[in-house]
């Protein structure tokens, strides 16, 4: 039986749509075979972490073989009106409010000294950089030999002594002891704030800095009136690290004092470690770490919402 010929028209669009098809067909296999692995492991070590954190969150459990015994919401009643938690919350907050009024501070002026054009400021760059690089155990132990109170080991009270004052217990001294770990974290983390203020300020062009001086603007009027708004976008980013650090800062805090004396020094991540990993409560300590991602989620949200506003130099 002889075959009827399309038309023209009809054998084009057939021949180059099949090839059209198949290539995006490829595409697709290729994006889920890059984006499987990724996937795979987010799914297995972030969120069903969580749910399971959930799960054992409403049982009384050590640990060991199944959770049987089942609490409901007691676990997060204990947690909410135990002095000792909230306790660790008053130390993140004190650890929040610090961070923001001298730590990023700190980073913002290092990152306009380093960023103009300074003497050495390659060296300096460097040099205020390399604290972050280090790990955060090596970080507590070498401030932890920095706050000894034997002042011929440690630095501080060496030079209290040659200077003829009293050596100071400086982490077991439950009024100091807060203000001791916050300096060492604010020797920690000032460098990553200071590279992503310098980030911002090498996107600013310097031709807006020049006509406002030529417009007879001083130094300081050009910082806060062109320079700080325009570093809006790297300083939400800081200060959303910033906190969501605090709110789960943990190796330095337990290194150097783990959370006393007296609980002095104790965070939600302290606390939950202790219970959860110390004292083999998991149960509470996974209602703890529920809190704690609770708590981040919400700031998270909050802080999205009230900072959504179009970026100066984007103005995305």
């Amino acid at each position: 039986m002889p075959t009827i010929p399309l038309p023209p028209n009809r054998q084009s669009s057939s021949a180059a749509s099949s090839p059209f098809l198949s290539r995006r067909t490829k595409d697709g296999l290729v994006i889920a075979l890059f984006l499987a692995p990724a996937l795979i492991l987010f799914l297995l070590f972030v969120i069903y972490p969580i749910f399971r954190s959930v799960y054992f969150s409403t049982f009384n459990w050590n640990g060991l073989g199944p959770a049987v015994k089942f609490v409901g919401l007691k676990n997060y009643i204990k947690i909410l009106s135990d002095g000792v938690f909230l306790l660790a919350v008053r130390n993140v907050l004190f650890i929040i409010v610090f961070s923001l009024a001298i730590q990023l501070p700190l980073a913002m002026l290092l990152a306009v000294l380093v960023g103009r054009d300074l003497p050495g400021r390659g060296m300096f760059r460097t040099i205020f950089f390399l604290p972050y690089v280090l790990s955060e155990v090596n970080t507590a132990i070498m401030w932890l030999l920095l706050f000894t109170p034997d002042p011929e080991r440690g630095l501080f009270n060496g030079i209290l002594v040659a200077l003829g004052k009293q050596p100071v217990a400086w982490l077991g001294d439950m009024r100091i002891v807060l203000f001791a770990v916050f300096i060492t974290l604010t020797w920690k983390y000032f460098g990553f704030h200071m590279l992503l203020y310098l980030t911002g300020l090498q996107n600013i062009p310097t031709e807006i800095e020049e006509a406002a001086r030529m417009d007879g603007a001083n130094a300081f009027q050009n910082f806060f009136h062109i320079t700080l708004p325009l570093l809006s976008s790297p300083i939400k980013t800081s200060v959303y690290m910033s906190v969501l650090g605090s709110i789960q800062q943990f190796i330095v805090v337990w290194i150097m004092t783990g959370g006393g004396p007296v609980n002095a020094s104790e965070t939600m991540a302290t606390y939950m470690y202790r219970f959860g990993f110390v004292r083999f409560q998991l149960g509470y300590g996974s209602a703890v770490a529920i809190i704690m991602f609770i708590l981040c989620v919400i700031f998270s949200l909050i802080y999205q919402a009230l900072t959504r506003e179009p970026d100066y130099l984007t103005g995305l």
